[in-house]
């Protein structure tokens, strides 16, 4: 271990992850972050000041030279600017320590996520971009489904839900699109349970030999994501919470009937 890293970091002290409360916004503990780890990640002044005005086409005060007028100058820009310019200006950072070749990048990510679980951010930053975070139980339940599908050779249906991931983690959320797969993905691992590569899921569900009422949920979440995902109307948007249930339901479920038809998987 690094003798240098945090107490926190070297005794294993982690704060609890925060239940998820904000989307589409950027509050001041995000923007203050994103200005803390970019001066701490060795960037200066001036050239934070630049990568910010990069990403919000303005044009540096001239009147501000000292360090700590541009810091300020820094400051008012970030926290005036709209939600979905500060994670803009996150993964611009991020490029350009990258760019650097001094891996700082590596921590201002690290420290950044730490701040979005602490303080119940759905967003993560992964590979230098920021996406949308699920839930722990979403992402527990999505990456067993994944992993069993793949090693039971059931690639279109991992991809479905791989598709479904995306879908839902991309920044905006593809919200009808993560239903819609999420839904395929079980679909998918139903017919090849079955046997039955052409049936629906609505015709495959009676004979999955599912307990009671577990297979009267599911036929009434199928003829959910039949509503919304599939015939979107005007104002009826699914949320993204309710597309995380369906995706999380239909990883579980998929799971659940590949482990029941494999039991050495």
């Amino acid at each position: 271990m690094d003798p240098r890293s945090s107490f926190s970091a070297r005794h294993g002290y982690a704060s609890q992850e925060a239940d998820i409360t904000v989307r589409e916004d950027a509050p001041e503990v995000v923007r203050a972050a994103v200005l803390a780890l970019g001066n701490a990640s060795g960037m200066s002044v001036d050239a934070l000041r630049a990568t910010v005005c990069e990403v919000l086409l303005k044009v540096p005060d001239r009147n501000n030279w000292s360090p700590s007028n541009v810091s300020e100058e820094t400051q008012y820009l970030v926290f005036d600017a709209p939600w979905f310019r500060v994670y803009d200006i996150a993964e611009r950072i991020h490029d350009k320590l990258y760019n650097q070749g001094r891996r700082a990048e590596v921590e201002f990510a690290q420290r950044l996520n730490e701040v979005f679980r602490e303080h119940g951010i759905g967003y993560e930053m992964k590979d230098g971009r920021v996406i949308g975070r699920g839930s722990l139980v979403f992402r527990e339940a999505t990456e067993e489904a994944i992993n069993l599908m793949t090693a039971a050779v059931k690639p279109t249906a991992a991809f479905e839900m791989r598709q479904a991931l995306f879908d839902i983690t991309r920044r905006p959320p593809d919200i009808t699109g993560a239903v819609q797969h999420g839904m395929a993905a079980l679909e998918c691992t139903a017919r090849d349970v079955m046997g039955q590569p052409s049936a629906s899921l609505g015709q495959l569900l009676p004979g999955l030999g599912l307990t009671k009422p577990l297979d009267e949920a599911l036929v009434k979440l199928w003829g959910y994501a039949s509503q919304y995902g599939r015939h979107v109307a005007e104002g009826m948007d699914p949320r993204f919470e309710e597309a995380e249930m369906v995706v999380t339901v239909s990883s579980a479920v998929s799971v659940f009937l590949l482990r029941r038809s494999n039991p050495g998987i």
